[in-house]
């Protein structure tokens, strides 16, 4: 997650004109005592960029103008994450890591009988569950940190070495510098949050060929596609409709001291005075009527099919940033895709729609923390800042491709 100051400076610079010409990131890798460090390697993350430091620690880098988080990592040193922004000049930084005691000594672990049920969770919930997810394999999960709540039931992953993500059917290696990941048990909501870099795997032309098809079917309809879209204000033509699920209180619901009241009132009437069920018609009815309207969900939805139009919902903030801030729900239609078949047949994950619209992929959009800001290169500044729904919850890093993909079809 980039910092706070981060966003602030870049926001400051909305007067900057950013041509696509490339600038130089330099600079030298050390050590706490100023020592060079041979061999880190200095990724951008969420790209396929990166370099190795030379023997005198040196590395360089050349990037257009934007804002970039890159990763620094060294075996026997703690990974290191620094968000830089490259205007309309060569930047020079340097980068210091800490030793990280956790490598350099052998830690006792106390066995855990259910991590290799939690490592299982983890993999559905990071990876995901698609088809394209049965083709990765998690190479390295003896680093991560797994701690299970039963209190809250929430369980935690974390770990300070890169995971190594191996994917098949994009033919990608992903390194995941992995900060937090979350599963709340109770209201089973997902969130993590990290910095992934991405390799091509090695292959035939015609393992290639197919390679390049399923990254262009990963990237069509992705939260990435659906961002750079609507940064050049192509959403409508490249295939996305929105609407807004609109949620109103439901007035037909008593409120929450009534329905008590009246739970409580019938079911002395049902147990009587020797605590015996007395079965009498009237009252087990009123009592199973109102056990139902405890039950029943206090918001109502519908979907509004007036079309939210992209000019009135996002603004420019500078030069590299755009936002966007609604109220109510997000519905986002992707209708140049269907709906894979695994995805209906997950329980709870699908979407209700109107009779007559076919199997579009459908996902929504949940406002959590307002404005959403986000990049050409369809990046969202904060992972927080939306909740995701549908399509777009089903798909996770097995179907990720990096932010600097360009597909090889033109959108009609």
């Amino acid at each position: 997650m980039k910092q706070l100051l981060s966003l602030c400076l870049l926001l400051c610079l909305s007067g900057l004109s950013f041509a696509q010409q490339t600038f130089t990131l330099s600079g030298v890798v050390k050590d706490k005592k100023g020592e060079s460090l041979p061999g880190a390697g200095v990724y951008v993350s969420g790209y396929k960029v990166a370099t190795v430091a030379d023997n005198n620690g040196n590395f360089k880098l050349n990037l257009k103008p934007g804002n970039y988080d890159i990763l620094v990592q060294l075996i026997g040193y703690k990974a290191l994450n620094q968000n830089i922004i490259i205007s309309d000049k060569s930047l020079a930084t340097n980068f210091t890591l800490q030793e990280d005691a956790l490598q350099l000594n052998e830690v006792t672990v106390k066995p855990d009988p259910n991590r290799e049920g939690y490592i299982r969770m983890f993999t559905d919930f990071f990876i995901g569950t698609t088809p394209n997810a049965l083709q990765c394999k998690l190479i390295n999960p003896n680093v991560l940190i797994i701690d299970y709540s039963n209190d809250d039931s929430k369980l935690t992953v974390k770990t300070n070495q890169f995971l190594i993500i191996e994917n098949k059917a994009l033919g990608y290696r992903i390194k995941y510098q992995l900060n937090n990941f979350e599963f709340d048990n109770k209201t089973r909501i997902i969130y993590y949050e990290g910095y992934p870099y991405y390799e091509d795997l090695k292959g035939g032309k015609g393992q290639m060929k197919r390679w390049a098809a399923k990254r262009e079917v990963a990237y069509n309809g992705s939260t990435q596609h659906f961002f750079n879209s609507l940064y050049k204000g192509t959403s409508m033509k490249e295939g996305f409709v929105i609407n807004k699920l609109i949620k109103q209180l439901d007035k037909t619901r008593p409120s929450d001291s009534v329905i008590t009241s009246k739970i409580k009132q019938f079911r002395s009437l049902a147990l009587g005075s020797s605590n015996k069920l007395n079965i009498t018609l009237g009252g087990s009815d009123s009592l199973s009527y109102w056990l139902k309207q405890k039950n029943k969900p206090k918001e109502i939805s519908f979907l509004s099919t007036k079309e939210v139009l992209p000019d009135t919902l996002v603004k420019k903030y500078n030069e590299s940033i755009k936002g966007m801030n609604f109220t109510d729900i997000l519905y986002v239609i992707y209708n140049k895709e269907r709906e894979a078949p695994t995805y209906a047949n997950q329980i709870g994950m699908s979407i209700s729609r109107p009779m007559d619209m076919p199997d579009y992929q459908v996902s929504l959009i949940n406002l959590l923390v307002a404005p959403v800001y986000f990049y050409e290169n369809g990046g969202t500044y904060n992972p927080r800042s939306m909740l995701y729904q549908g399509y777009w919850s089903w798909e996770k890093i097995a179907d990720s491709v990096p932010l600097d993909y360009v597909p090889n079809t033109p959108k009609k």
